[in-house]
């Protein structure tokens, strides 16, 4: 009976949510959307101390291809945000997530753009630190890279862009009460890394049926080795020895998937 594989993308996906429960990035809080799907994330994002968005506290869905990680996944704010790089829909447009092609129009080098090495952390740390430091070379919102750029280049006198953040921070504060998070407001509360705890056991469950796939194929493939060994373990040669043969076939040209 033929044994039916887990995607790799779905055994790498569960390996990095574990990983980021476990040991979180600081200033982010990461769920499944529904329990049963490992292909979208909820991302939960505070503000970091002494920044605009102190205090802020901003949610995201991380979508991933079936292919991950040869593929970059997609990053959508749901919270409203005002900024040169997020789409007026909250996509955000950042190097790290786009496809890996060589575009010289775009002003991009290949090597800043995403390749299977990169994951979910450096995705978080790359959003957090384009917050702080947007890049206004290729916005996705002209009025906020323009409103941005007069309140850098005035050191803060030109309250505008700073008024629009603040206003988005604070109406952030109802969705945090709702959702029973307490955001951290000083650097001390932000660094300090909490682990998540599992609404009950289904990412326990999901992590071991892909761990029992594992086994079960490798038992698939032990028992299908026997039979082999077995069936040529019963042509003799004249002498009355067994003439069983043992090929060591070289595998390392096979791709992981």
């Amino acid at each position: 009976m033929a044994h039916q594989t887990t995607p790799s993308s779905q055994k790498a996906l569960m390996m990095e949510l574990k990983s980021l429960q476990e040991q979180p990035v600081e200033g982010f809080r990461i769920t499944l959307v529904e329990e049963s799907d490992l292909y979208n994330w909820e991302v939960a994002i505070f503000g970091p101390p002494n920044t605009l968005y102190e205090g802020g506290y901003f949610k995201a869905h991380i979508k991933f291809p079936i292919d991950y990680p040869y593929s970059p996944p997609t990053f959508r704010f749901l919270t409203k945000m005002w900024h040169p790089n997020i789409y007026e829909n909250g996509d955000v447009c950042i190097s790290i997530l786009h496809p890996p092609v060589d575009d010289p129009q775009s002003g991009e080098l290949p090597s800043e753009r995403w390749n299977p090495t990169q994951n979910v952390r450096t995705i978080l740390l790359s959003v957090i630190s384009l917050l702080n430091e947007p890049n206004t070379f290729s916005p996705a919102n002209v009025d906020a890279s323009v409103m941005f750029r007069k309140w850098r280049d005035s050191k803060g006198k030109d309250k505008e862009y700073a008024e629009i953040i603040r206003k988005q921070v604070l109406s952030t504060a109802a969705e945090a009460e709702r959702d029973g998070v307490k955001v951290p407001t000083t650097l001390a509360e932000y660094c300090v890394q909490t682990r998540v705890p599992s609404q009950d056991s289904s990412s326990d469950l999901l992590y071991d049926d892909l761990y029992d796939d594992d086994m079960e194929e490798e038992d698939d493939d032990e028992d299908e080795s026997e039979m082999e060994s077995g069936g040529e373990a019963s042509t003799t040669g004249g002498s009355g020895m067994s003439t069983r043969r043992y090929d060591n076939q070289d595998d390392s040209g096979n791709e992981d998937s």
